[in-house]
C-alpha cells in the first residue's frame, strides 16, 4: 500500500513499482532480473568535510554521514526489497549511515509502516540491505528507537496505552497518524513502573543484539527528538518522584541503563547514542538543556562508545532552511566529551566544512540534503549543484516516488560527472 497525504488525512493506495531508470537498479537482486556487480564509489578529498577519519575499528574515507531518517517505507515493518537499493544508492566507499529509527518492540511503535528489529523475519529482511551497504564499501549501523508516549492505542497491543515516564501528553498542537492512517490527537499515556522499566532496558539490548546478528556494523540508541530516553531526560515530560525523575541524575538513569546494557550486549565500540538537550519536538521540553547534555557528556565519557550524536540548537521543531536560532550552541558537549563527536541539524555544504575545520565536530550527519542527494558526497566534492527535497514524499509509503528516483549527478550534470570521475581516478 502506499500513503499519500490528502489535506489531513492519509490515504491508502495498492503499491505499484515501476522502475523509470533502470540503470540506477543495477545489482539489485530483489528488483531486477539483471544483475551487476556493485562498484564502489569513491569520494575524492577536496575539502576538510571529505577527510578520512577513524572510527573505532572502521576507516571512514570522509566525515559525511547519513543520518537516520523515518520513511514509513517499511510495510508490516518489515524492510521492503526497496531499502537494499536505497541504502545503496547512499553508499560511498568508506561512508558512514545510520538507517531509520528502528522499534525495538511492538509496544515501541507509533508511526505507520517503520521497521523493526525484534522478529526473526525482520532479522532476515535487515540482512540483503546490510549486505547492500556491505558491498557498496560502507558502514552501517541501525538506530534502535522506541517512541513511549509519541504513539497512539491503535499501534499497541490490544488497544493499551502509549507507555511513557508519566501520564503526560503530549500537546494539542502535535498529531499522530494512525496505522490507518487517520490523524488524532495524542491520548494521555501510562506512566510505567520500575518493572516495565527494566523490561525496555532488556529490549534494547535485545534490538542490538538482533542488529548485530542482522550484520550491522553497530547500533546508535535513539535518545533525542521527544521518544522514550527522551522523554525520561526532560523536566516538561518527566514528573516522577521516584529515582527516575527529579534531578538531572535520576532523569538522566533511564538512558544510562539503556546504553550500559547495549554496550554490554554487543561492545561499546559498536554502540551510539544521539542526543537532543535543546530540541522541544513533541513537547519534550528541558527547563535547562546546557545542564542536561553536559552531565550526560560527562556520563557517557566512561563508557568510550563509538560516538555521541548530537542536534543543533539551532534548528527548532519544524525549521527550514534560514530560520534557526543561534543564542545556544553545541560547544560545551563538544568540551567535556572526549570521543568521537557527531553533530546533525541545518548543516549546508560550508557549515559542514566549517565544522570540521575548527574543531566543532568530528563527524556531521546529513538529513534532507543526503535524501535528495544519494550522492552528496560527491557533490560536496565539486560543489556541485543539489537536487531539491519534495516534502510531499517523506513519510508516504511509496517504493520509489522521491525514495529511490533522486537523479545522480551524471543524469543531471555529465560534465561536472565527468570532472568528478577524473578526480576520483
Amino acid at each position: 500500500m502506499i500513503m499519500h497525504a490528502t489535506g489531513s488525512a492519509l490515504v491508502l493506495r495498492p503499491l505499484v513499482l515501476s522502475f523509470a531508470h533502470p540503470r540506477r537498479f543495477a545489482g539489485c537482486k530483489v528488483l531486477c532480473s539483471a544483475t551487476v556487480e556493485t562498484k564502489q564509489r569513491v569520494v575524492p578529498q577536496t575539502n576538510d568535510l571529505l577527510s578520512p577519519y577513524k572510527l573505532k575499528d572502521f576507516q571512514l574515507e570522509h566525515r559525511i554521514v547519513l543520518a537516520p531518517l523515518t520513511r514509513c517505507r517499511a510495510i508490516g515493518s518489515v524492510p521492503q526489497p526497496a531499502a537494499q537499493e536505497y541504502y545503496r544508492q547512499h553508499t560511498t566507499k568508506g561512508g558512514l549511515l545510520i538507517a531509520e529509527a528502528t522499534c525495538i518492540s511492538t509496544e515501541g511503535h507509533g508511526y505507520p509502516q517503520t521497521p523493526g528489529i525484534y522478529t526473526q523475519d525482520q532479522i532476515e529482511a535487515w540482512r540483503p540491505v546490510m549486505d547492500a551497504v556491505h558491498e557498496a564499501g560502507g558502514v552501517f549501523f541501525l538506530q534502535l528507537w522506541h517512541c513511549g508516549r509519541a504513539s497512539h492505542p491503535d499501534f499497541q497491543p490490544g488497544g493499551a496505552l502509549p507507555l511513557a515516564p508519566s501520564a503526560l501528553s503530549i500537546g494539542p498542537d502535535w498529531k499522530v497518524y494512525t496505522p490507518s492512517g487517520k490523524e488524532e490527537a495524542y491520548v494521555v499515556p501510562q506512566a510505567i513502573d520500575q518493572q516495565k522499566i527494566a523490561e525496555i532496558v532488556q529490549q534494547y539490548a535485545d534490538g542490538a543484539r538482533n542488529a548485530i546478528a542482522a550484520g550491522f556494523d553497530g547500533v546508535e540508541i535513539h535518545g533525542a527528538n521527544g521518544y522514550i530516553i527522551d522523554q525520561f531526560l526532560k523536566t516538561g515530560s518527566n514528573h516522577r518522584t521516584d529515582e527516575y525523575g527529579g534531578p538531572i541524575e535520576n532523569r538522566a538513569r533511564f538512558a544510562m541503563e539503556v546504553t550500559r546494557a547495549v554496550a554490554e550486549a554487543v561492545g561499546p565500540e559498536r554502540t551510539a547514542i544521539r542526543l537532543s538537550p535543546f530540541t522541544t519536538f513533541l513537547d519534550a521540553i528541558d527547563e535547562d538543556p546546557v545542564a542536561l547534555g553536559s552531565y550526560m557528556a560527562e556520563q557517557l565519557n566512561p563508557l568510550d562508545l563509538a560516538y555521541l550524536h548530537m542536534v543543533e540548537p539551532r534548528v527548532p521543531s519544524g525549521a527550514t532552511e534560514g530560520d534557526y536560532d543561534s543564542s545556544a550552541s553545541l560547544k560545551p558537549f563538544r568540551e567535556i566529551y572526549k570521543g568521537t563527536f557527531m553533530v546533525a541539524g541545518g548543516f549546508d555544504r560550508e557549515l559542514g566544512i566549517e565544522a570540521i575545520r575548527d574543531g566543532s565536530a568530528d563527524l556531521v550527519a546529513y538529513g534532507r540534503l543526503f535524501l535528495a542527494n544519494p550522492d552528496l558526497p560527491e557533490r560536496f566534492a565539486l560543489d556541485a549543484p543539489l537536487n531539491r527535497y519534495d516534502r510531499s514524499t517523506f513519510y508516504t509509503f511509496d517504493q520509489v516516488k522521491g525514495y529511490l528516483d533522486y537523479p545522480f549527478l551524471d543524469q543531471v550534470d555529465p560534465d561536472k560527472a565527468k570532472e568528478l570521475a577524473a578526480l576520483a581516478a
